[in-house]
């Protein structure tokens, strides 16, 4: 090495480095090319798409949500939980396919419409009864109405 490289610092190095010189013609940040312009519009039209999809599909479980809120203010009162599994199905069914179920012919739709067996054959079976008597004990109705009103699919006919 020579004398003179090993003297020399780093803010000596730095200060010897030539410039970077500039392009001859500005740079433009729009792409140049028309595919470019096809993929930001196609990528727009899919944001679009998906943003309507999502709203309609918030609108449509609007009376979900109800139901969670009103089923949390039950407790544990299986009357109060009985009334609000009858209200979200005929708001998901319509009243020609609900109203006239009782028994267990209600807890079999119940079970048919949510794919589970928790109605005829579980804590759910309280359902029939418990309009038309008193009774404080649901050991799991609750959980298993909060399950089939979020999982219910209110399109099966």
């Amino acid at each position: 090495m020579s004398e003179t490289s090993s003297t020399l610092n780093l803010v000596d190095l730095i200060d010897r480095l030539e410039p970077v010189s500039e392009p001859a013609v500005a740079i433009a940040l729009w792409p140049q090319t028309a595919g470019w312009l096809w993929v930001l519009s196609a990528v727009i039209g899919l944001g679009i798409l998906a943003l309507r999809y999502g709203l309609r599909k918030r609108r449509a479980n609007a009376y979900r949500r109800e139901a969670l809120r009103d089923l949390a203010l039950c407790g544990s009162d299986p009357t109060a939980i009985a009334r609000v599994v009858r209200r979200t199905a005929l708001a998901g069914f319509g009243r020609t396919r609900v109203a006239s179920l009782h028994g267990e012919a209600w807890l079999a739709f119940l079970d048919r419409t949510y794919g589970g067996g928790g109605f005829l054959d579980g804590p759910g079976s309280l359902l029939a009864s418990a309009p038309y008597r008193r009774s404080s004990a649901s050991d799991g109705l609750a959980d298993v109405a909060a399950d089939w009103i979020r999982h219910h699919r209110a399109d099966l006919r």
